[in-house]
């Protein structure tokens, strides 16, 4: 093993995710030299790797493939539809694959350095790069920005072998449609992924431990939520642990009890998706060595400026505090490069949005009703059914809603929530609302094209003050 030294980098940035390669490209667009190195070979992280890119793919596939199955004939045409799982394994191959390598142009045109090893601080400054023929490379720098990202959160006592028990990289990757699969974990990942395999044939049983899904999201978006998914054909178990999976032959033995305790049952299934949440990554990265403070939850602790107790360290993404949401990732990683640059980067949190990719898909920024009631905020609510909107209509698309709070004494809108067809690119107009400091009337007043989808959110807005005007 031997050292290879290079002239110093003003920063080097650890993680190839949408944290890592936007810090990257955004330092070397101010002019800095900089590295990113990350471990997997392909830069783009867990999101374009193993995440957020492939699981939309198989989404948007088996969506079309459960539409042309049993959606076409209310819109008069007669098809026949033939599932043909490796074609779309492949295509979920190929974008992943383009954008990756769109990735890593993006760092070359803007002169940072993509380098793949195992990065480890060594001391303030010193970046070592473990590479795969057991080289070590040592790299010098001013500055170093830590955005590793996230794990999988693993269950007790269950084995992930991504065959039959798997986490969300083997739910992206199975090689045949399970006749039953059993999702542990009501949040977005586990839904998303538990649509897909339901579209394409499975029967899926969501086990959650708390009493509803999607914690997080708005309580009356959640409750909808679920009835729309069951009647889709998916099966809740709330208030539900699991204490034992046990392989029986073909099958899985999943011994399940109430969280609160009680008498067990057995669920018998092919497949286990385990989707209970993901873990900010920072082992094995020198951090305690050289002085930089975790939390409890094993993430880097930082200030509001991403600079943590060690000058010249910094972290953005997955590994600090706050949703672990790409785009959170994305827009921290920026306002830290400008600030390493001597700019003024800041991200508003009120403003970013988060969806949940199920159809309908589901998207939320701002404040939920419980959290004004628990701030004692003072509120306005204006909601609009999708059943009264044309253009859900005429696409057949009419189940969910549109909901807007706004402050009961400025009208500043504080939180928008979408249950609906494309309510992930309705909900932009929302974010953008809330960066801006909007009314709900600024909306409301906003000419919106006739008959779109986006009419919904205008038409909540106008229901802040009473004024909707359409069926």
């Amino acid at each position: 093993m031997s050292d290879q030294f290079d002239a110093p980098f003003d920063a080097i940035v650890i993680g190839g995710g949408p944290g890592g390669y936007n810090a990257a490209i955004r330092l070397g667009q101010l002019g800095l030299k900089t590295a990113c190195v990350d471990a997997r070979g392909t830069f783009g992280g867990t999101c374009l790797n193993v995440g957020c890119i492939p699981s939309k793919a198989l989404l948007h596939a088996s969506e079309r493939f459960d539409e042309a199955g049993h959606g076409f004939a209310r819109l008069g045409i007669k098809a026949q539809v033939e599932l043909d799982l490796p074609a779309m394994m492949t295509h979920k191959t190929k974008v992943v694959g383009e954008l990756t390598k769109g990735v890593e142009f993006l760092l070359k045109k803007n002169k940072a350095e993509a380098i793949v090893g195992q990065g480890r601080i060594a001391a303030p400054g010193k970046v070592e790069v473990k590479q795969a023929d057991g080289s070590v490379r040592t790299l010098q720098t001013r500055h170093i920005v830590v955005a590793t990202g996230s794990d999988v959160m693993p269950l007790p006592g269950v084995a992930i072998d991504e065959e039959r028990i798997v986490s969300s990289t083997g739910a992206l990757a199975l090689r045949q449609v399970p006749k039953r699969l059993l999702v542990v974990g009501g949040g977005y990942i586990g839904l998303e992924l538990g649509s897909v395999w339901r579209r394409l044939g499975a029967e899926v049983t969501v086990v959650e431990f708390l009493d509803r899904i999607t914690p997080g999201l708005d309580g009356e978006v959640g409750k909808q939520f679920q009835r729309i998914l069951s009647r889709q054909g998916m099966k809740f178990q709330l208030s539900t642990k699991v204490v034992d999976v046990e392989k029986s032959g073909d099958a899985l033995k999943v011994s399940v009890e109430p969280a609160a305790g009680g008498e067990r049952q057995t669920i018998e299934t092919d497949v286990m998706l385990v989707s209970i949440g993901r873990r900010p990554y920072t082992e094995g990265l020198g951090l305690a060595e050289v002085g930089v403070k975790l939390d409890g939850k094993g993430r880097v602790v930082t200030d509001a400026h991403f600079r943590t107790a060690v000058g010249g360290i910094w972290a953005v993404g997955d590994c600090r505090e706050g949703a672990m949401l790409a785009h959170k990732a994305e827009d921290e990683a920026v306002a830290c490069a400008e600030n390493i640059a001597g700019r003024k980067g800041h991200v508003n949190y009120d403003a970013i949005p988060a969806v949940v990719y199920t159809a309908p898909e589901v998207a939320s920024v701002g404040k939920t009703e419980e959290e004004l009631k628990a701030a004692g905020v003072a509120y306005k609510t204006g909601k609009f059914p999708f059943t009264a909107n044309a253009r859900a209509k005429t696409i057949a698309a009419t189940e969910g809603f549109a909901k807007v709070l706004a402050d009961a004494a400025t009208d500043r809108v504080l939180g928008v929530h979408i249950l609906g067809a494309e309510a992930g690119n309705l909900i932009a107009e929302a974010a953008l609302a809330i960066e801006f400091g909007a009314a709900s009337e600024d909306i409301a007043r906003t000419s919106h094209a006739h008959p779109t989808l986006a009419e919904a959110v205008r038409q909540a807005a106008m229901g802040v003050e009473g004024w909707t005007m359409q069926m």
